[in-house]
């Protein structure tokens, strides 16, 4: 079982990645739960959403403490809550920003982890140039898709395609292939 764990601020679209992550898993014929938690409502209060993947039933239903990976949708939750707990040591770890894991002031927590599983991209950038709105969930699943063995983009791309329509679909399917595109450029850099 593959566990993601996604960390933002409500109105980013936390539930809606991790529905999302689940659709994409769904189109490439594994099983997956998607499920959200937080405690106010309001838009800026921070929000935890959870998906697990696998390739048979999942029985499963808490929070997820030990996650294979983690998705930080707002790096201003990087100094304010734990978001690195539990996260197994190889582990991936991914976060919206143009900025490298020093200058977010992590780099010393992010040196414990392989540097090939660790990726920044600028998500809420890519976001509102493509979409017209700073939503980085669908670009930061583009991304994800680069940097892990869980899905493709084409099945995030069709996931978004059910979605979606119109515009809106188009703007996300940019957006999400061009966090792609960073993501795998970012870590061939890592690689050479």
């Amino acid at each position: 079982m593959f566990q993601i764990r996604i960390h933002g601020r409500g109105g980013q679209g936390v539930v809606t990645a991790a529905e999302m992550l689940s659709i994409a898993a769904f189109l490439e014929g594994r099983f997956a739960q998607a499920f959200p938690s937080f405690g106010s409502e309001r838009t800026g209060a921070p929000v935890v959403a959870y998906c697990r993947i696998d390739d048979k039933d999942i029985r499963l239903r808490e929070p997820i403490l030990e996650p294979d990976a983690l998705i930080i949708q707002d790096p201003t939750l990087l100094h304010q809550v734990d978001v690195f707990s539990g996260l197994h040591p190889d582990g991936y770890v991914l976060v919206n920003t143009s900025r490298s894991f020093a200058e977010l002031g992590i780099a010393e927590l992010a040196a414990r982890y392989r540097v090939q599983r660790l990726c920044t991209v600028p998500a809420t950038e890519l976001a509102v140039k493509h979409v017209g709105r700073p939503v980085p969930n669908m670009p930061l699943l583009g991304a994800f898709a680069a940097i892990s063995p869980v899905f493709s983009l084409a099945s995030v791309l069709k996931a978004i395609g059910q979605r979606f329509s119109g515009t809106l679909a188009q703007g996300n399917v940019a957006a999400a292939t061009a966090a792609y595109e960073t993501a795998r450029r970012s870590l061939e850099s890592v690689r050479a």
